[in-house]
């Protein structure tokens, strides 16, 4: 459930037409005062990163610092954002964020783009059904529920920090990647959701971890369940890193 491209051999990139935005701020911590990009939109059109409006360095002493978001928001404040959970549309719920703190000044020889490496802000979850024989086969899942999800949060995209508002929780339906078998959502990091309901014909079936599950930015969370008829079983819980954005290259000219 992410926007971000796959390739056969793993590595996430952007597709043509995708766009982020990129925010740029010279000297001091970034504020409205002092930005120099603000929330420029970075589309890549036939292989290139087309900026509008057009992104201009302030000068050739500071040095400049970046933050690129994807997909694309306006700001008012780096630091502490507000995030939203979009049950209806988790795709566009994905977020990636590059920073580069190092900071690079103009210089007239200059030749490198500005580089940003996305990762994930998120937390990506995959629950895998299986189910005993007494089913004769797969049968047809209606849907798969997740419990006391939290919605909202604040993000500061300088250090990639989440924090969750606890108070702002909701059950939310899973989306199938693979019908029946497998379904994935990204999610705000968190660690207070333990239940998760299948709803198989006029059955449903609930699965209690009896402690929460712990979801974790830029991780994979892979929950294996196995369905009977009377209980649902849990075969495995896996961690993994979530494979890292592509590299970004844009111009600031003067």
């Amino acid at each position: 459930m992410t926007r971000v491209t796959t390739d056969e051999k793993g590595s996430q990139h952007f597709t043509e037409g995708d766009e982020i935005s990129v925010y740029s701020w010279a000297s001091a911590a970034p504020s409205a005062e002092n930005m120099v990009i603000n929330n420029a939109i970075n589309k890549l059109t036939d292989k290139v990163w087309v900026a509008t409006p057009q992104m201009l360095w302030k000068n050739n002493v500071d040095k400049h610092y970046f933050i690129g978001i994807y997909p694309t928001k306006n700001v008012d404040n780096l630091t502490a954002d507000t995030y939203t959970f979009n049950a209806e549309n988790q795709a566009a719920s994905d977020l990636l964020v590059a920073v580069n703190t190092n900071g690079l000044s103009y210089t007239k020889d200059a030749k490198d783009p500005v580089k940003l490496e996305f990762t994930h802000v998120m937390a990506k979850m995959v629950v895998n059904l299986s189910y005993k024989n007494q089913w004769g086969g797969t049968p047809t899942v209606k849907n798969v529920v997740v419990s006391d999800a939290i919605n909202e949060a604040t993000i500061n995209y300088l250090t990639k920090a989440v924090t969750p508002t606890t108070t702002a929780k909701a059950d939310f339906e899973v989306p199938a990647t693979v019908a029946n078998t497998q379904y994935v959502s990204v999610l705000i990091p968190q660690n207070g959701i333990q239940k998760i309901a299948i709803t198989i014909g006029d059955k449903t079936f609930i699965y209690d971890n009896k402690t929460p599950f712990t979801f974790e930015s830029g991780k994979i969370t892979t929950i294996n369940l196995e369905v009977g008829r009377d209980q649902v079983i849990l075969d495995e819980v896996k961690i993994s890193n979530w494979t890292e954005g592509s590299i970004f290259g844009g111009e600031a000219l003067d």
